[in-house]
């Protein structure tokens, strides 16, 4: 996939699901995004297991946003009832062929079925606006619920690949199956 082909392909504009509520990462984010990133239970799956420091956190805000700037989509912040409950959504992948999906949603909200959501909008948003061909998530081995969610939308496992000098699963959809 080559990146030209996605540059200003979407609109900035916040998405709407039942439930949640998608708009582009704002600078003023980064105290959640630094107190999700330090979460233990959040960073778990990750090869080293260690929250971010605070640092860390402004770097991967800061890629969020400059996303969004050089391609017109990218990771969502994701809220619910007014509140900002994580990221997610699609990104272009330097090290696999298709878009990225990936999300970060605060263990408070885990069990409620936002995770499906998020991923059934984004699948929706890279087939019917972006019109890819091919999706991925990367999800660790341990990481049972992440590898349900991706499943349970239509991702199946194709192959193990390293990632950050870790075993991870590739999970990839190549046509919308939601």
């Amino acid at each position: 996939m080559r990146e030209k082909e996605f540059h200003g392909a979407a609109s900035p504009a916040p998405r709407q699901t039942t439930r949640l509520r998608l708009r582009i990462p704002q600078p003023a984010d980064i105290h959640f995004l630094a107190e999700l990133f330090s979460r233990p239970e959040l960073v778990a799956h990750r090869p080293v297991p260690r929250p971010d420091s605070p640092e860390e956190s402004a770097a991967r805000l800061a890629r969020d946003i400059k996303h969004w700037k050089e391609h017109g989509f990218g990771r969502w912040a994701v809220e619910t009832e007014g509140a900002l409950i994580g990221f997610g959504g699609v990104t272009i992948s330097r090290d696999f062929d298709g878009l990225n999906l990936s999300y970060h949603l605060q263990p408070e909200s885990w069990g409620r079925g936002y995770a499906t959501e998020l991923v059934r909008e984004s699948l929706a948003f890279a087939f019917d606006d972006l019109h890819v061909d091919r999706e991925i998530g990367l999800v660790r081995s341990a990481n049972a619920a992440s590898k349900q969610v991706l499943e349970k939308c239509g991702f199946r496992f194709e192959r193990e690949v390293m990632l950050h000098d870790a075993p991870t699963n590739l999970y990839a959809i190549d046509e919308r199956r939601i």
